[in-house]
C-alpha cells in the first residue's frame, strides 16, 4: 500500500469533439474518504470509469494502490468495490440471490465462506431481514443498500462510490455515513461522488472539485476552504477605525456594520490582524474569521448552486 490510493496523471478522454475530461492529477491519499464533487456533466463518472478500466482515456495515465491501469486491473480489482450509475440486479432475484450470484462470479472468493460474508454485508447495510424479498420489491434506497452490499461483499482497500445516498431517506442516509465512517476507520480509503454538500462535509477529509471537465480545486477540506476568501470580522466600539487599518492591512470589501468592521482577507497573516489593531489604539472586543461554507467554496469555484441537503 503506498502514501497514494489513488493517483492520474493529465487523465483526459475525448468523445469526438466533445472534451469530458481535461488532463487532470487526481490524488486520493491512502485511508482518506475524498469526495468528489461537480456539477452534472463536469466529468465525474466519466473519471471514475476511467480510473476503474470501464473507459479507456484518451491520454493521460491513471494509478489504483500504487498499480497502473488497465495494464494491472486484474491485479488491483480484488481490492477494489465500487458503485458507479446505480445498481444492477436481477428483478426476480431476492437480495441475498443476487448477492450470492455476484459472489459465485468473483475468482478470488472462496465459496466455503460465501453464506458468512453474504449474510455480513447484508448486516452492514441493514438489510439482513430483508435478504429473503425479491429485488423488484425493494424500495429505490433498499436497491443502493444492496449495491452497497455487493461491494463490501469481500475485504477491500479501495471503495468508489458514485451517489451512494442516492434515493436513502434520512434514516438511510445517516447508516451510509456511519458505514462509510466505520469503513475509513478500518483504514479502507473511500472515493465518494456526491452532490449532498452537508454529507461531504460530516464525512470527507478531502475534496476535489470538478468543473467542465478540469480540476479547479483538490486538497484537503481546511486546503480548499483557505484557498478561498475568509472574512475577518472585528467588534469594537470604534469600527471605523478598525475598517481603516483593516484596509491598511491588504484586506478587501472592507465594510463598517453597527459595531464590527469586517473585511476580505487576502495575504496577511491572519495572527497580525488584533496586534496591528491594538498598535492602533483600536480596542479589540472580539475577533472572528469565518471561513467560507462548503456551499460557498463550491461556488466560488465553479459558478453554479448546488443541492445543500438534497
Amino acid at each position: 500500500m503506498t502514501d497514494t490510493a489513488v493517483a492520474s496523471y493529465g487523465l483526459t478522454k475525448r468523445f469526438g469533439r466533445q472534451l469530458a475530461v481535461d488532463g487532470i492529477d487526481l490524488k486520493v491519499p491512502a485511508g482518506s474518504v475524498y469526495g468528489f464533487l461537480g456539477p452534472n456533466g463536469s466529468g465525474k463518472t466519466t473519471t471514475i470509469r476511467m480510473l476503474l478500466g470501464l473507459v479507456a482515456p484518451t491520454s493521460g495515465r491513471s494509478e489504483i494502490l500504487g498499480k497502473s491501469v488497465p495494464q494491472d486491473i486484474r491485479t488491483i480489482l480484488p481490492h477494489v468495490g465500487a458503485l458507479v450509475e446505480g445498481p444492477a440486479f436481477h428483478p426476480y432475484l431476492t437480495g441475498r440471490a443476487n448477492l450470492a450470484r455476484l459472489d459465485a462470479a468473483d475468482r478470488d472468493a472462496h465459496p466455503g465462506t460465501a453464506r458468512q460474508r453474504i449474510d455480513l454485508a447484508l448486516d452492514r447495510v441493514g438489510l439482513l431481514t430483508a435478504a429473503g424479498k425479491r429485488y423488484r420489491a425493494y424500495s429505490l434506497g433498499m436497491r443502493q443498500r444492496l449495491a452497497i452490499a455487493a461491494a463490501l461483499l469481500t475485504p477491500r482497500q479501495l471503495l468508489v462510490l458514485d451517489e451512494p445516498t442516492n434515493g436513502l431517506d434520512p434514516q438511510g442516509t445517516r447508516e451510509v455515513r456511519h458505514l462509510v465512517t466505520a469503513l475509513a476507520a478500518d483504514g479502507v480509503t473511500i472515493l465518494v461522488s456526491s452532490h449532498l454538500l452537508a454529507e461531504v462535509d460530516q464525512i470527507c477529509t478531502h475534496l476535489g472539485v470538478m468543473q467542465s471537465g478540469k480540476l479547479v480545486a483538490q486538497g484537503s477540506i481546511d486546503e480548499v476552504r483557505s484557498s478561498n476568501r475568509q472574512v475577518a470580522r472585528v467588534d469594537t466600539d470604534r469600527p471605523r477605525e478598525a475598517a481603516k487599518v483593516l484596509s491598511e492591512l491588504g484586506l478587501t470589501d472592507v465594510s463598517v456594520q453597527g459595531h464590527a468592521a469586517t473585511g476580505t482577507v487576502g495575504p496577511i497573516a491572519i495572527e497580525k490582524i488584533v496586534p496591528a489593531l491594538v498598535n492602533d489604539g483600536v480596542p479589540v472586543l472580539g475577533f472572528a474569521v469565518a471561513a467560507p461554507s462548503l456551499e460557498d467554496m463550491f461556488v466560488s469555484l465553479t459558478g453554479e448552486g448546488f443541492d445543500v441537503s438534497g
